[in-house]
C-alpha cells in the first residue's frame, strides 16, 4: 500500500501547491500595482508554463523514470511558492509563474502516470480517488493559506509555511514510489510519438476541461446576469459544482469497477451535458444550481478514467501518453473560456454554455475509446 500511499499524498501535494497561489493573487496586484489587464496576462503564464512544460514531463519520465521527476519537480514546486511574493517586479512574476506552471505541469504529467502504474499494480481502478486527493488538496492549499493570512502571518511565511508542509512530503514519501513498472519489464528507451487514439483521448480531455474552464470562469457571470442572483451569492455555482466533483471522485473508483470505464465516459459525459442545458434552458436560479451539480458529478471521472486508457495504450510509454493527453486537456481549460466569451459576445452566454453541453454529447459518443 505504500506506493498508493504516496501517489495519493503527491495528487494532494498537486492540489495545494496550486491552490495555494489563489489567495496570494491580490497581495500580488497591490504590492506590484497591477490593472487588471496586466493582471490577467501575468496569470496566464502559470498556464502557458504549465502547457509548455508537459510534453518534456513525459520524456523525462520516459527517460528516468516517475519516481525522479515527480520528486525532483515537487521540490521545484517548494522552491516556486514563496518565491512568488518576494519577486521585485511584474517581469519577475510573470518569470516566477512561469516556473511555477512548469514545476506544476510536470508534477502532473508524472504522477498521473505513476498512478496508473500503481493501478497495474493494484489490478483495480483507483485514478478517481487520486484525482479527488486532488480535489481535496485544492480546497486544503486555498483555506490553510487563506487562514494565515487571516490571522495576520506575513505573505512570504505563510507560503514558506506551505512549502516546509510539502517538502514533509516529499522527503518522507519519495522512497515509496515505484521505479518503474513495464509490462515486459523493460524501460522504454526509444521515443514514439503518440498515437492516434491518445490524441482522441486528449481530445475528449479538451472538453472536458472545457467545461471545467467554463465553470470556473463563467458560472457565477451567469449566475449574477442571466439568472439575477445577489453578487454575494453568485458563486454558489462553482461552489455547487466544485462539491459534487470532489464527491463524485471520491466515491469513483467503486462506481468505475461497478460499471466499467466505458459507461463512465459515456453516462458522465451524457449527464454533465444534461446538467449545462437544464441551467441554460429553464428560466429559474435553483435549476440552474442543479444543473451546476450535474455537471460536477457527471464530468468528475471522466478524466482520471481517461489518463487511465491512456497509460494502458500500447506501444507508447504512459508517461509521453499521458504528457500528451494532459497538454491538449490544459489547453482547452486555457483557451475554452476565452472562446466561450467570444461566442457569447456574438449571440449570448446560454447559447455559449449550450454549446459546451453538445461537445459533451460528442465525448459520450466517443466513450468508447475508454475501454479497458
Amino acid at each position: 500500500m505504500h506506493p498508493a500511499r504516496a501517489t495519493r499524498l503527491i495528487f494532494l501535494l498537486s492540489g495545494i501547491g496550486m491552490a495555494s497561489w489563489a489567495p496570494m493573487v491580490p497581495y500580488a496586484k497591490a504590492r506590484l500595482g497591477l490593472d487588471d489587464a496586466m493582471l490577467g496576462l501575468v496569470l496566464l503564464c502559470m498556464g502557458c508554463g504549465a502547457v509548455a512544460a508537459m510534453p518534456l514531463a513525459g520524456f523525462l519520465s520516459n527517460r528516468y523514470g516517475n519516481r525522479d521527476v515527480i520528486c525532483i519537480s515537487a521540490l521545484l514546486v517548494c522552491v516556486a511558492l514563496p518565491l512568488l511574493t518576494v519577486v521585485p517586479n511584474v517581469y519577475a512574476l510573470g518569470a516566477a509563474l512561469l516556473f511555477f506552471g512548469a514545476s506544476l505541469g510536470v508534477v502532473d504529467v508524472a504522477m498521473n502516470a505513476h498512478a496508473v502504474d500503481v493501478e497495474k499494480h493494484a489490478g483495480r481502478p483507483m485514478m478517481s480517488g487520486f484525482h479527488g486527493l486532488f480535489s481535496v488538496g485544492g480546497l486544503v492549499g486555498s483555506a490553510g493559506m487563506a487562514a494565515l493570512l487571516k490571522v495576520g502571518a506575513p505573505l512570504t511565511g505563510s507560503a514558506l509555511a506551505v512549502s516546509a508542509a510539502l517538502l514533509v512530503i516529499v522527503l518522507t514519501q519519495w522512497r515509496h514510489f515505484l521505479v518503474r513498472l513495464d509490462d515486459d519489464g523493460q524501460t522504454h528507451s526509444i521515443f514514439r510519438l503518440p498515437s492516434a487514439s491518445v490524441f482522441l483521448l486528449g481530445f475528449l480531455c479538451l472538453v472536458v476541461f472545457l467545461a471545467e474552464g467554463a465553470m470556473l470562469d463563467w458560472s457565477a457571470v451567469f449566475l449574477r446576469f442571466s439568472r439575477g442572483f445577489d453578487p454575494s451569492l453568485a458563486g454558489l455555482g462553482y461552489a455547487a459544482f466544485s462539491v459534487a466533483m470532489a464527491s463524485g471522485r471520491l466515491l469513483g473508483d467503486r462506481i468505475t469497477a461497478s460499471l466499467g470505464p466505458v459507461s463512465i465516459v459515456r453516462f458522465g459525459a451524457f449527464v454533465a451535458a444534461l446538467g449545462f442545458f437544464l441551467a441554460t434552458l429553464l428560466p429559474w436560479g435553483p435549476t440552474a444550481l442543479l444543473g451546476f451539480v450535474l455537471v460536477g458529478l457527471g464530468a468528475s471521472n471522466i478524466v482520471p478514467v481517461l489518463f487511465s486508457a491512456a497509460g494502458r495504450q500500447p506501444n507508447t510509454s504512459p508517461g509521453i501518453a499521458i504528457a500528451a493527453v494532459t497538454s491538449l486537456g490544459y489547453a482547452g481549460m486555457l483557451a475554452g473560456p476565452a472562446a466561450i466569451g467570444f461566442v457569447a459576445h456574438l449571440s449570448s452566454l446560454s447559447i455559449a454554455l449550450c454549446g459546451v453541453a453538445v461537445l459533451l454529447i460528442v465525448v459520450s459518443c466517443c466513450a468508447s475509446i475508454a475501454r479497458r
